[in-house]
């Protein structure tokens, strides 16, 4: 005997998708901007939040640091998504409320995702004084290959792992502003935006799921985008410093202390 299908399911489904896409299946107008603005971070935020870790773990090492960054952000992301998913059980918040709180949770999620990636940037001693080219690398790791291999070109050479990758995104990234740069980031952008409301579609519907069904469709799905970006930003900026860099350096610990997580450490 086949299982019955639940109207709700369909309802929740059908008005996640009318909030966000018009009747030809195109975002809504106003919706790439928020998209956009979510993974906009400005540089002194990012540096207090590293000189915040550094100060609660003051015999941290750079690899060590950007252990911390990985738990506390798959953590949030994770985090966020079930918590949301769970707000269907409560009385009172119907589906178009929980819809809200998903799409409050996509922008979430992107703001941890920029705070995450920029902060590792940081580590890795690349300084993004420039907003433009701080989301453009954001969503050029959220893409993976296709956007660490378009923001390569900016350098004339493929961005592939290891210390040549790190070196590439450097070069491109402290530049005042690099020839081509507005072409390349508009080609990031959109495919970023294309393959996020791709990807994105089906966990903002897991989350306005009724009968806390989306608790777990949207924390597994935060945590599998989770993981992507972690390993892509691993790929795209390769091994860790051996030592904390460039102004950050002044936040870690004093010289006569051993480091955690550093070779050198007993």
């Amino acid at each position: 005997m086949s299982k019955r299908s639940n109207p709700a399911v369909r309802i929740a489904q059908e008005t996640a998708h009318n909030a966000v896409f018009d009747a030809e299946g195109k975002p809504k107008p106003g919706v790439h901007n928020v998209l956009l603005r979510a993974v906009e971070i400005q540089r002194p935020f990012v540096l207090a939040y590293v000189r915040r870790l550094q100060r609660k773990h003051p015999r941290a090492s750079a690899a060590k640091l950007a252990e911390i960054l990985e738990r506390d952000y798959l953590r949030a992301v994770t985090g966020g998504g079930a918590i949301v998913g769970a707000t269907a059980v409560v009385p009172g918040v119907g589906t178009v409320a929980s819809l809200g709180l998903s799409a409050a949770a996509t922008v979430g999620f992107l703001e941890a995702t920029a705070l995450y990636a920029t902060s590792l940037a940081e580590l890795h001693g690349i300084r993004l004084t420039n907003p433009e080219k701080a989301s453009t690398m954001v969503m050029a790791i959220m893409l993976g290959e296709e956007g660490t291999a378009l923001l390569g070109t900016l350098s004339g050479q493929a961005m592939g792992k290891g210390a040549n990758a790190t070196q590439a995104w450097g070069n491109v990234l402290s530049k005042s502003m690099p020839t081509g740069f507005g072409a390349v980031r508009n080609r990031i952008q959109k495919a970023f935006l294309k393959n996020l409301l791709k990807r994105q579609g089906s966990a903002l519907f897991g989350r306005a799921l009724p009968f806390g069904i989306g608790a777990v469709v949207g924390g597994a799905g935060n945590l599998i985008m989770g993981r992507a970006v972690v390993a892509n930003a691993k790929d795209a900026f390769g091994p860790m410093p051996d030592t904390v860099p460039g102004e950050l350096k002044a936040t870690a610990a004093p010289e006569n202390l051993t480091l955690e997580g550093n070779n050198l450490g007993s």
